[in-house]
């Protein structure tokens, strides 16, 4: 039963190189497939070496995420096309809107968010995007178009549980991660209670995003915020920055996202990951050949 993640960075420099082993870890746990996500210019060559060495697990994504649009360069727009163009099947992302971070040109990322639109719409690549505290700007960027036709990912959606239905004709797919399973996230998970089961995807994000971390004391507080709800899911690989000895998410904690998403959802795994993988394989097609 392969295990799908939708979106993470396994190419960060905080993994301190230890790339290969994350790998093995990923591979032990019964990952099948991610996406690994760029989110800069810099960070793009690493991304297509690890789909050189991991064709069969990594599907990368080059993208300019709206935190470093300020970063880059006059050749931006040429790098990405070359990287998607040498790459047929990889998906453009990190890219999106962001209100939350106060010290962000809004009108630069937006203009940069389009143009990368563009170049998925002219290529039909999946887009993964990020937004925050930009739902009603993002909805009308998309609406107005153009979109790829295969569609596009929200990840770690954070929006209103009515702007469900109206993205999903849009050709949203919507990324559920394990650090939702925190108990503030109420909110959150009940917007994904609304998801049609046929567009949800599960994610690490890794290395952030962490899940709980396993709590000293048993806590019966439902996940679902009714008499049905599980036991609160925590991570299962432990991880740190070698550098700094800050926590990170592993990308392997996958399978407890998944167990995460079996509670909230109410259904096996069994049930659960062979939709979850008929989704993924929607969008994101087969694995890129570079």
């Amino acid at each position: 039963m392969p295990l799908f993640d939708a979106h993470n960075h396994l190419q960060d420099e905080r993994f301190g190189g230890c790339q290969d082993e994350l790998v093995a870890a990923c591979r032990a746990a019964g990952v099948g497939r991610m996406i690994v996500n760029g989110a800069c210019e810099a960070d793009w060559p690493a991304v297509a070496e690890l789909a050189r060495r991991h064709p069969d697990l990594v599907h990368p994504s080059f993208g300019c995420h709206p935190w470093y649009v300020a970063e880059r360069t006059s050749q931006w727009e040429q790098t990405l096309i070359r990287f998607l163009d040498s790459t047929p099947g990889a998906g453009v992302g990190e890219i999106g809107l962001d209100r939350w971070k106060r010290s962000l040109d809004y009108v630069d990322q937006e203009e940069v968010f389009v143009r990368q639109l563009q170049l998925a719409a002219e290529r039909n690549r999946p887009v993964s995007i990020h937004c925050l505290q930009a739902w009603g700007r993002l909805f009308d960027c998309l609406r107005a178009g153009p979109r790829p036709a295969c569609g596009f990912l929200l990840h770690s959606y954070g929006g209103p549980a009515e702007m469900v239905v109206p993205l999903t004709k849009l050709g949203a797919y919507f990324s559920l991660p394990g650090y939702f399973a925190h108990e503030r996230k109420q909110r959150q998970r009940e917007a994904f209670l609304h998801v049609p089961t046929d567009r949800l995807l599960l994610e690490t994000d890794a290395p952030d995003q962490r899940l709980p971390e396993a709590p000293t004391v048993p806590r019966p507080a439902p996940l679902t915020g009714d008499a049905t709800g599980g036991p609160l899911v925590t991570e299962q690989y432990p991880l740190t920055d070698p550098r700094t000895g800050q926590p990170l998410n592993h990308p392997a904690n996958l399978t407890a996202v998944y167990a995460f998403a079996a509670r909230l959802f109410h259904e096996p795994l069994e049930v659960l990951a062979p939709r979850v993988e008929t989704n993924f394989r929607r969008l994101f097609g087969p694995s890129p050949t570079p």
